[in-house]
């Protein structure tokens, strides 16, 4: 009978794969799990921002730093839009060094095991099998495994190896920890205009101790040349906001991609890729937690079936794969035509229009009725519907989404 070391091997422990390690080795699995770093969650690329569906999937709540009840969204002219309810959590703030590692020691707890600073070299699939060269600590290591997972992140070593696709967008990222900035307790702030995050948004959000992370996001094409570091002076800088920061000291800052569209081949014979690694990242917000914990959940009973059967072709994990994460996709294509079309699309000018339309009491209270971090496409819908300033774009997006 052909060895195995293990039934999966995952190329990385964030979070992602952390997950993906608990359910597969509570099923039964030999699981092990690859970090190139010396310890888990760093280095830390992330707003730090979980979900609660996230955080009950894993039950992380010693690692929240602050509950978050709203978002106060400014327009590149001031326009202010708050969103959310006082006293009504919307989202959590973790530390996220502690986060990862909670859910990679569920992991550990339920079975799997975990190399650090281990990560792969090669690696060819056969008939029945992975092999992969692995270096462990300076050591090179021959594992043989029946499924490899890739949820090696956003430059996934995974995904280039088998060459798998590229995301549909690669957004930058960069965000500084600082403390003396004053916000309104238990609300994050948002800041839009193409001086400060191009097509998309900086944000302020608590982060405990009297911390708070300020950072922005755009794409390559939106900065048009400029550097992701001058976008956030200009939102330091700015004449509308800059005296919300004059009194911040910077303690830390950190850099790192987005990747958002689901690559074109998610799964090869007995390779499966996760999380940021399939670029699964949301369009409207930038999270990928939510998403590469559903991508694992929602295949989990037919992937377990396939790998103790060691039927694992391409053909077998497509079948597994399709409608969930087909369904996945068409939300994530859905959720970014609208995003482009009432945000990343928009001159300031017109996005100050829009603003003043969101403000309305009447549009506040349909976003705060129909509103979720996690599912902005039936909000997207509902503002083109019932918004009567929006109505005109009704027929643009009717038409952008037949094509998306």
């Amino acid at each position: 009978m052909d060895k195995h070391d293990y039934d999966v091997i995952i190329v990385g422990a964030g979070p992602v794969g952390g997950r993906a390690a608990t359910l597969l080795a509570e099923e039964g699995l030999r699981v092990l799990m690859l970090e190139e770093h010396k310890e888990i969650g760093r280095p830390f690329q992330c707003a730090g921002l979980v979900t609660p569906s996230a955080m009950d999937a894993v039950g992380a709540h010693q690692t929240v730093l602050q509950e978050v009840d709203g978002a106060l969204i400014h327009g590149p002219s001031g326009t202010l839009v708050p969103v959310g309810t006082d006293g009504k959590l919307r989202t959590y703030v973790v530390c996220r060094k502690r986060f990862d590692q909670f859910v990679v020691q569920q992991g550990m707890e339920a079975g799997a095991s975990l190399w650090l600073d281990s990560a792969p070299l090669s690696a060819t699939t056969d008939e029945t099998g992975v092999q992969l060269l692995v270096r462990k600590e300076g050591e090179e290591r021959s594992l043989r495994c029946k499924l490899l997972i890739g949820a090696d992140g956003a430059h996934s070593w995974t995904r280039r190896m088998f060459k798998m696709g590229r995301p549909k967008e690669l957004m930058i990222g960069f965000q500084t920890e600082v403390v003396g900035y004053e916000g309104r307790e238990r609300w994050l702030e948002m800041y839009s205009g193409s001086s400060i995050a191009p097509g998309f948004f900086a944000w302020v959000i608590p982060s405990g101790f009297g911390t708070h992370r300020i950072g922005l996001w755009s794409t390559a094409d939106r900065l048009n040349g400029r550097s992701i570091e001058s976008c956030y002076q200009d939102l330091m800088d700015h004449p509308l906001w800059k005296e919300r920061f004059e009194n911040t000291s910077e303690i830390a800052r950190y850099c790192g991609p987005v990747p958002s569209g689901m690559v074109k081949k998610p799964v090869r014979d007995r390779v499966m890729l996760l999380g940021d690694a399939a670029g699964m990242a949301k369009p409207t917000t930038g999270g990928g937690l939510g998403p590469g914990f559903h991508q694992i959940q929602c295949i989990l009973a037919p992937l377990v079936n396939a790998i103790d059967e060691n039927l694992l072709d391409e053909a077998r994990l497509k079948a597994i794969t399709k409608q969930p994460w087909n369904a996945m996709k068409k939300e994530q294509d859905r959720a970014r035509t609208l995003r482009n079309l009432l945000v990343s699309d928009c001159t300031d000018e017109v996005l100050d229009k829009h603003f003043i339309n969101f403000a309305h009491p009447d549009t506040l209270s349909l976003i705060n009725a129909i509103g979720d971090i996690e599912k902005p496409v039936p909000l997207g819908m509902a503002l083109l519907k019932q918004v009567p300033a929006f109505r005109p774009l009704a027929l643009k997006a009717g038409v952008r989404l037949l094509l998306s």
